[in-house]
């Protein structure tokens, strides 16, 4: 029997369970936020995306014993290495300070126009004043390739339609309908992805859902002020009208023992053709944009499947 939770709601479930998902899905719907049931998630399960060689030119990871993750179980010969990349270094607009001494930070609070809450609640801080990863150590020590110390924050909107002309598909004993989402191939892994982004400090997660989406699947920067009103426009009324699907911790290749990534993923259904049929012009980070079929054979960046599956099950379509 598995243990895991999505914002805050524990769901026990025994292997195959090819059917009795989407009864599960619409039983516990709407979710809720909750600290507690988050930790109940095992570190097991949110480490599955930390490779052995950190991304971007990074280093080996130190390689850990499963009963040493953990902070609270004493391993006083791990000397893990130290890395963040140049590009976090020397970007001033956007990145904390190296010398933690020189920051001031406020962890656990929201520090100026950075926040630096986790949403699984307090985290610790070592000796020396860094904050230590929720999920336990990772094998590699600093920032990485990620420009705030402790909780990064971003957002994941999943825009979704259903696919026309209607198409059903074999769920187990079920004929289920097949959704679609706005998908993005991502120009620095090659991966597709949700068309997410980091949160900017003093921007809230509803505004920052909607200015990525914008970013990453028209490319608004890139077009005149007339497009972009009209882009701006056509999705106001969506964007206003999100359902949340998942608040908490993300399992991604960046994370370090002293940064890592939580995420705001929300879904955003319309079936509006002056929305669906628009042209979709990937933005600068991205290589591609397009509509895809959701299913359990989608290979998507960090955790953006169990994103997308937790999606189609509150739609209780095909999986």
């Amino acid at each position: 029997m598995y243990c895991y939770c999505l914002t805050g709601n524990i769901y026990f479930r025994t292997v195959p369970w090819a059917v009795e998902k989407s009864r599960i899905w619409q039983k516990f719907h709407p979710f809720m936020i909750g600290r507690l049931a988050a930790r109940m998630i095992s570190s097991k399960e949110l480490r599955k995306k930390l490779t052995r060689q950190y991304p971007f030119g990074g280093p080996e990871r130190s390689i850990i014993p499963e009963d040493k993750i953990e902070w609270d179980v004493p391993y006083p010969e791990y000397n893990p290495p130290r890395f963040t990349t140049e590009k976090v270094l020397h970007n001033k607009q956007w990145a904390d300070k190296e010398d933690i001494a020189c920051g001031q930070f406020q962890w656990n609070a929201q520090d100026k126009d950075v926040n630096r809450i986790s949403h699984l609640g307090p985290y610790k801080i070592d000796k020396d004043g860094y904050p230590l990863n929720p999920v336990g150590r990772t094998g590699v020590r600093g920032r990485g390739n990620l420009g705030k110390w402790g909780p990064n924050h971003a957002c994941d909107p999943v825009v979704t339609r259903w696919k026309h002309p209607r198409e059903e598909k074999e769920c187990g004993s079920l004929v289920l309908p097949v959704l679609q989402f706005i998908a993005i191939q991502r120009r620095d892994t090659g991966e597709w992805a949700i068309p997410g982004g980091m949160i900017d400090p003093g921007e809230s997660a509803a505004q920052a859902l909607k200015r990525e989406f914008l970013e990453e699947v028209f490319s608004i920067d890139e077009v005149d002020d007339t497009e972009k009103s009209k882009l701006q426009a056509a999705f106001e009324h969506l964007f206003t009208h999100g359902e949340e699907i998942y608040k908490g911790y993300v399992d991604d290749p960046r994370n370090t023992d002293n940064a890592w990534i939580e995420t705001d993923c929300r879904n955003y259904h319309t079936d509006d053709s002056k929305i669906t049929n628009l042209e979709l012009r990937a933005g600068s980070d991205a290589k591609n944009a397009q509509w895809v079929d959701i299913g359990h054979d989608l290979t998507l960046y960090a955790s953006h499947k169990f994103f997308i599956e937790t999606v189609a099950k509150v739609h209780n379509a095909f999986w």
